[in-house]
């Protein structure tokens, strides 16, 4: 492997490559997405037109980009250009880099090391980054797909900035699709093709936002069809779910279809019946929802409808969340298979979500009501004195830890806001709030 060869690729060496790495974008104008760092007066514009670029973390969803800007960057500032995989090579690597990269200062040319997958360094490999990039060596961009607070050392990271890329939107790949259909020298411009209703959008939303996944589907795509008759390729929706080896659902570009598959799935676990809510569930997997938007929507289920009635759920859904995050897709179903079921035959209750609401219409209608004088801290001596925490009845001093005292302010006084039910854990809940009540 050599380290060092940062030459472009031949086009006769990029012909033969597939179609997601011909169609990488070689300057700014052609990178889609990312506008948030790449707009007018936005942070990687300003910085380029500056003339300095500092170490940084590219952190980002597969085929968002990451290393596709390392290149751009590296070659609109001019600088000898490094990259290598973190996990193929080693701090020997990471040594003879440097050395290059003094060499090269020496003649006062820059060196960017692009590091692909950083995260899977360990901490020594990162350490041997940390004098360099502080004393301008080499600049650092790193790539990772995996939160760089929890996965690089905060050392290094702390000399860095970090750049979150965005996942891209299906309207971003129908672009980058159209864009190799029509290109006769790096995409497929020259094969003659009818591309049938609904493809691009079939691929485009399967993608999950992975640029590359959805060139290389749309170049199997083309090549599972031979010319017919007059030399023409027939891409038909059929035929692409035949090259993808995935079916495909009805889920709209639109969004309605995506709506109405997400409302069913919450009422049917609302109404606690567990095989639809199944049902709806792989629907949604298989028509290639990102599985995190359906975790997130399990996580507000369970405090919305379920809430006290089982103070478990949120533990659950929290652990499918991160269960998911762990150990990602495909397998990731079966996380979300266990949370479905556990979730639509809990027992129900909305009675926390409705007391938030009763308790907002009060804020809204009130205003700042001035908080009681007596559960109110005072931290000085001053505060003390006009009365600040006079009077509070601390509960640990008292018998089962019970006082009768007033938390809320004068103009609401003895209001109550949660009304829990007689179902699961909240009916000991409402026992407990009807004994105090009687005191």
């Amino acid at each position: 492997m050599d380290l060092f060869d940062n030459k472009e690729v031949e086009p006769v060496e990029r012909a033969h490559g597939p179609l997601s790495d011909r169609m990488r974008p070689t300057t700014l104008d052609e990178v889609v997405g990312q506008g948030h760092l790449l707009g007018e007066d936005k942070f990687l514009k300003s910085t380029i037109a500056a003339g300095e670029l500092p170490s940084m973390i590219l952190w980002g969803p597969p085929g968002s980009g990451k290393t596709t800007l390392g290149n751009i960057l590296a070659r609109v500032t001019g600088a000898d250009f490094v990259t290598f995989s973190a996990v193929l090579c080693g701090v020997k690597d990471v040594r003879a880099v440097i050395e290059r990269a003094k060499a090269a200062q020496k003649m006062g040319r820059k060196t960017i090391l692009f590091v692909d997958e950083i995260h899977r360094f360990n901490k020594g490999q990162q350490d041997a980054f940390l004098h360099h990039v502080e004393d301008g060596t080499i600049t650092l961009i790193g790539a990772t797909t995996e939160n760089p607070s929890f996965e690089v050392n905060p050392p290094l990271l702390s000399r860095c900035k970090v750049l979150v890329l965005e996942k891209l939107l299906p309207e971003d790949i129908i672009a980058l699709l159209q864009r190799a259909m029509e290109d006769k020298e790096r995409g497929l411009g020259e094969m003659r093709a009818v591309i049938g209703e609904g493809v691009l959008d079939f691929i485009a939303e399967s993608a999950d936002g992975d640029a590359r996944w959805a060139l290389n589907a749309l170049e199997a795509s083309y090549m599972i069809n031979a010319p017919d008759k007059e030399g023409m390729r027939q891409v038909t929706l059929p035929s692409v779910t035949e090259a993808l080896q995935k079916k495909a659902l009805l889920y709209d570009k639109g969004g309605e279809e995506h709506y109405n598959v997400i409302s069913a799935f919450i009422k049917s676990m609302r109404g606690s019946d567990p095989d639809a809510a199944l049902y709806w569930l792989v629907r949604m997997v298989e028509a290639g929802e990102d599985p995190m938007f359906i975790a997130r929507r399990m996580v507000i289920f369970a405090s919305e409808d379920i809430g006290n009635a089982d103070p478990r759920a949120i533990t659950v859904a929290i652990g499918v969340k991160d269960a998911l995050h762990f150990v990602g897709m495909p397998e990731g179903f079966i996380p979300l298979a266990q949370g479905v079921t556990f979730l639509a035959t809990a027992p129900k209750s909305n009675a926390s979500y409705a007391a938030y609401k009763e308790a907002l219409k009060d804020v809204k209608g009130s205003g700042a009501l001035p908080v009681p004088k007596h559960i109110r801290n005072a931290p000085t001596k001053l505060m003390k004195e006009i009365g600040y925490g006079k009077g509070y009845k601390y509960p640990h001093n008292y018998e089962g830890a019970k006082v009768e005292e007033t938390y809320l302010p004068d103009k609401l006084a003895g209001k109550r806001y949660y009304e829990p039910t007689d179902r699961g854990y909240e009916k000991r809940i409402k026992e407990f709030m009807d004994e105090r009540k009687k005191k």
